[in-house]
């Protein structure tokens, strides 16, 4: 039985921890809209992830970290140009495709050789990361190609059957999703834009070409 508690509450916060570190998967508030995660260096846990959102196995997870500092147990190959932009855009609603660490298990990227990472600027999301002490892979907590829910009583109506616990942050302070960045290559590719314009990050990447789709 899906149990859905208050993000607020030490107690909820301390059972997503422990859940998490058994290598479960948990619904919890970003920056973003809702996010569903797992212990990115638990094969199991990140398959689950999979599974919950009838996710195709090819198609990667992104992974959060806590701090810039902390690409490394992830990523490789960071390119210079990067780190002003992480350093002030981070956390954010900004998604960046590097390399990947051989250390990150293939199961997260897909069998890909990059991996999609960010900083969220949510007290729930990074209170999380730091306390399992690992990234942790993490995706819109909907099904596979359904709405993305941005209250956790909407999580619950797609997901609830098949995860322990959703935190329940209130809505979600955005219905749109992260921007995201090629850094993997050179020049650097806009993928998806979200809050953050093309204008914006052409101040820290002037080359940055513009791949996004747009309806």
């Amino acid at each position: 039985m899906t149990e859905i508690l208050p993000a607020t509450s030490p107690k909820a916060m301390k059972l997503a921890r422990r859940l998490l570190r058994e290598g479960e998967v948990v619904a919890f508030p970003t920056d973003t809209v809702y996010g569903v995660g797992a212990n990115a260096f638990e094969r199991f846990a990140v398959r689950e992830v999979f599974a919950v959102k009838e996710r195709p196995l090819d198609k990667g997870l992104p992974v959060f970290i806590y701090q810039v500092d902390d690409l490394n147990l992830v990523a490789r190959d960071v390119p210079n140009q990067a780190w002003p932009l992480l350093q002030k855009l981070w956390p954010g609603a900004l998604t960046v495709v590097l390399r990947k660490n051989a250390a990150l298990p293939d199961d997260v990227t897909g069998g890909q050789e990059t991996v999609a990472i960010r900083i969220p600027d949510h007290p729930v999301s990074l209170d999380l990361v730091i306390e399992v002490g690992r990234p942790l892979a993490v995706t819109s907590a909907n099904l596979s190609g359904q709405p993305t829910p941005r209250t956790a009583q909407g999580v619950a109506a797609q997901l609830g059957s098949h995860i322990p616990l959703i935190l329940d942050g209130g809505p979600s302070p955005s219905s749109q999703p992260s921007t995201i960045i090629d850094l993997s290559g050179s020049p650097p590719r806009l993928l998806r834009q979200g809050d953050l314009t093309i204008e914006a990050l052409r101040e820290f990447l002037p080359d940055l070409e513009d791949h996004a789709h747009r309806p």
